[in-house]
């Protein structure tokens, strides 16, 4: 099994992919002096451009949204695709072949991604060449069946896999692709008579990436249970390439309308996102023959732009049955992993959207989805359902199941309200139900960041320094001079302190080794943002800066040692006293040195 790409080939396509060319294919960018360009951010409206690049460093920040990072950050934000996607589709770009480690081992190449795709994509056009054919007439009958007709199957890439157990295997032979490479693929297997197909007498749905390529497969039976004794639904295994639990069908057709209406729907399986999408619910995805995990949430928040700024809907559909409500009440917990607001539709009579489209027609779908209820309400009815709140007993044991759930809603400013609408559901007083609700809510809110005052003239100084220190290294000969307390501001001062743990100043190794997404974006910040002097940056005005910096921290020690002078009494720690006086003598005389120097008199 492959692993991860070798760092030296992560670094080489990094070095060679030019950041203002990547860009440049999705950002028209003028020059901005200083050896920076700058344009309107693809990442959010704007007018005036604050989007900034900086060729030489390799780095891009967004003044408006505060998004920045290097070439493969800017394709993994804007494509919304994984960094090991990130890197192989910059790799195609330049032409360079990656190498991957095995799990424990770094031995060298295992495998080429691009064979693999191309094997899948000469499979997933088999697959529709075969569909036409006479022996797929009870394929096609199965689409018709449920409501697909020619156009609507096409329009999908659905085929067929005809009963034989070696067509795929005979027609990618003769194209050139070897027994390894389809293995590894996950398109054939072993027989007791050697390699056949991995599917037979199957529809199939090929499984694409985000980027749009063919990963794998799903394949639904066509056979009875009598004559196939497989599952009714049979996806590729895990591969290289193809990972169930990082894949969502039709996510490389609802990304842009998921992205662009800040909305995503998570339906169950490949003929209820046809319908979906059919009947105009273009943001339908599914996921690929496991649950939907943590894995999934990650790039269902990337395309919404999840974020503590923004709300975006994330609709669950669910049978109206008790696996419905356990799947309502796993999605619930999974809830406090977005921001997103999340919603539940249920269709009352247990029809999934393929099956409420062939019944009702398109409409019915629309309005399914446009009736949905928030989650929240959803899973704590179906707790409740299942207690006979007539009694007191069954009230009782309802709000204590209850309880939990409320308390673990991630906004707080909702709680109140389900307090209210649970005392309702349960006809108990309202101060009961929230004595029991506050036992539960999470200790403690998260606190807001703390913004930084661009107009403060000292935290402007100190800025100033770290912008010379990460563009201009070279220069930045003051910085082993500075004093402990130079930066006041505590993520100045964070990022002093990375800083001093390299012993040769690395950008992209600050960024990985930072802890937030604040520090790294104020990494990329202070990268690209022009250094606040007219022309060219000199050795005059660096020398300037860091001494004046210098200087301010002097002043903070000095104020802390006339503050302990006043609280000594000189005459009966007469020693004491003149130790600390000597200390503050030397220390004004340091900062009168850094002042003159400051003012360019020395």
């Amino acid at each position: 099994m492959a692993g991860r790409i070798k760092d030296e080939d992560v670094n080489y396509v990094r070095d060679h992919s030019p950041i203002d060319e990547v860009v440049g294919d999705y950002v028209q960018l003028k020059n901005a002096g200083g050896g920076q360009k700058k344009g309107l951010c693809p990442f959010h409206d704007e007018k005036s451009p604050s989007f900034h690049v900086t060729p030489s460093k390799g780095f891009y920040h967004c003044f408006g949204c505060q998004v920045g990072g290097d070439v493969i950050a800017f394709i993994m934000k804007l494509e919304h695709l994984t960094f090991m996607e990130t890197v192989e589709r910059l790799a195609d770009r330049i032409g360079y072949t990656l190498r991957y480690e095995s799990s424990g081992s770094s031995s060298g190449p295992v495998i080429n991604r691009s064979r693999l795709v191309a094997a899948n994509n000469a499979a997933a056009i088999f697959y529709q060449e075969q569909i036409q054919l006479p022996a797929a007439q009870h394929g096609r009958d199965f689409l018709t069946k449920r409501g697909f007709d020619r156009d609507a199957a096409k329009s999908f890439n659905v085929g067929y896999a005809p009963d034989e157990w070696d067509g795929l295997y005979k027609h990618l032979k003769g194209q050139g692709f070897s027994d390894e490479e389809l293995t590894l693929a996950g398109l054939i297997k072993e027989g007791s008579k050697g390699q056949i197909d991995r599917y037979r007498n199957r529809l199939i749905w090929p499984v694409k990436d985000i980027s749009g390529d063919v990963v794998g497969f799903g394949a639904r039976k066509l056979a009875s249970d009598e004559v196939d004794q497989g599952p009714k639904y049979l996806n590729s295994p895990e591969t290289p390439i193809y990972k169930k639990n990082q894949i969502l069908y039709g996510l490389d057709i609802a990304k842009k309308e998921i992205a662009k209406s800040r909305q995503v729907v998570i339906v169950e399986g490949y003929t209820d996102v046809m319908a979906a999408h059919l009947a105009g619910v273009t943001t339908a995805v599914a996921t690929c023959g496991t649950a939907f995990g943590d894995e999934h949430i990650r790039i269902i928040r990337r395309l919404l732009m999840d974020a503590d700024a923004f709300r975006g809907e994330v609709i669950f559909t669910f049978d109206g049955d008790a696996a419905g409500q356990k799947a309502a009440l796993r999605a619930f917990e999974d809830d406090q992993k977005f921001v997103a607001q999340t919603f539940v539709a249920v269709e009352p009579n247990g029809m999934d959207p393929c099956e409420l489209r062939q019944a009702h027609g398109d409409d019915a779908v629309r309005n399914l989805i446009a009736r949905r209820v928030p989650l929240f309400e959803f899973a704590i009815k179906s707790v409740i359902a299942s207690y006979d709140v007539k009694a007191a007993e069954g009230r009782v044991n309802a709000l204590n199941q209850v309880a939990p759930l409320i308390g673990k809603i991630r906004d707080a400013s909702l709680r109140p309200e389900y307090v209210r609408l649970l005392a309702g559901w349960l006809g108990m007083e309202v101060d009961v139900v929230s004595a029991a609700i506050k036992k539960n809510s999470k200790a403690g809110e998260n606190q807001a960041p703390v913004k930084i005052n661009l107009t403060d003239p000292i935290l402007v100084l100190e800025r100033e320094v770290l912008k010379v220190k990460l563009q201009l290294p070279a220069l930045a000969t003051g910085w082993v001079d500075l004093e402990e307390t130079a930066f006041s501001f505590p993520l100045y001062d964070q990022l002093r302190k990375l800083i001093d743990q390299q012993s040769e100043l690395n950008i992209q190794a600050l960024l990985d080794n930072s802890n937030s997404d604040e520090l790294k974006s104020l990494i990329t910040e202070l990268t690209v943002e022009p250094i606040r002097t007219d022309g060219e940056v000199s050795d005059r005005y660096i020398n300037s800066i860091f001494a004046r910096l210098r200087e301010v921290a002097l002043s903070r020690v000095i104020a802390e040692i006339k503050s302990t002078l006043q609280r000594i009494n000189p005459v009966e720690n007469d020693a004491q006293y003149q130790e600390i006086f000597a200390k503050l003598v030397d220390m004004e005389a340091a900062r009168r040195v850094q002042k003159e120097l400051a003012l360019g008199e020395s």
